[in-house]
């Protein structure tokens, strides 16, 4: 999830951590019975985030992401509700990484750390030379990715009723500040190939299924998602840097092959997003403590 995605709804729980401040105490659970998004503890950082504790990384604070999908070990006790299934929410927002935030069975070759780093798709190393090249037709629009590129998208929903749009603000509303969010991830290697997936499949353009607000489709045929509990990423978040808010992530294990061309196409089809550039990343998250168990 990118900067401006998780900087917006931080904002909106500092009131709540000077209340909990307080009085000494927070209630971990409405009434519904899912969490309400988690306050920050001590001085906030950026995007109020939350600063390193003794040991070198956060202290109390619920799972963080990204995480190696393979992995299931996690000692953080912090549990909350898992986010209904994406065709039950709006989504509101969908952006783009370059290089996978995630480790997984398909995308497990270190790209280096910093915000440009992160893990790219196997087969990467054995694209043709017109697969790496840049298509004859039409010039590059969407920023930040070439042909050889690995990717990951995140479709970003919420429990509010509200519309796809730019960043967080998309998410949530006046009437509805505590959202229930989850992301669906896909990564991609993005190939100069006119027979690779296109991107435009998968975008918002205009659906809505039972009442809410859908993408044309999901990817398929990447293995079955990995359901885990988890936080906002991008670059500003590290282990020592924890983002305070909850998500429910269901990331898929393999890679696919998208057609540049189509990054390009919908850039330039002026999408509702106002997505024009693929984003950084936030490195690998290994701590136990700030890894949720994978049920």
């Amino acid at each position: 999830m990118t900067n401006r995605l998780s900087a917006a709804l931080a904002a909106l729980i500092l009131t709540a951590a000077a209340a909990v401040a307080a009085t000494g105490h927070d209630s971990s659970h409405d009434s519904s019975g899912h969490a309400p998004a988690p306050a920050a503890h001590g001085s906030a950082g950026p995007d109020g985030a939350a600063p390193a504790g003794k040991g070198g990384t956060c202290q109390g604070f619920g799972p963080q992401t990204p995480r190696d999908i393979s992995n299931p070990y996690g000692r953080n006790s912090s549990r909350f509700v898992y986010a209904p299934p994406s065709d039950e929410l709006n989504l509101c927002n969908i952006h783009t990484h370059t290089n996978a935030e995630h480790m997984g069975p398909g995308f497990s070759i270190y790209a280096g750390s910093g915000e440009n780093g992160g893990f790219r798709c196997a087969g990467s190393s054995n694209l043709s030379p017109a697969e790496l090249s840049r298509p004859h037709h039409g010039g590059r629009v969407f920023e930040g990715v070439e042909p050889g590129d690995t990717i990951e998208v995140h479709w970003v929903y919420s429990s509010c009723n509200v519309a796809p749009g730019p960043g967080l603000g998309s998410c949530l509303s006046d009437a509805c500040k505590n959202p229930q969010l989850r992301v669906e991830s896909q990564v991609f290697l993005v190939v100069n190939d006119p027979t690779a997936l296109d991107f435009r499949d998968f975008i918002w353009f205009g659906t809505m299924r039972n009442g809410v607000y859908q993408p044309r489709a999901l990817p398929t045929g990447t293995g079955s998602p990995v359901q885990f509990r988890g936080s906002t990423t991008g670059p500003s978040y590290t282990q020592e840097v924890c983002s305070p808010l909850q998500v429910t992530w269901s990331v898929r294990p393999r890679c696919a092959r998208l057609d540049i061309s189509s990054l390009d196409a919908w850039a330039a089809m002026g999408n509702v997003f106002e997505e024009s550039h693929s984003h950084g990343v936030r490195q690998l998250v290994t701590a136990p403590d700030l890894l949720a168990p994978i049920d």
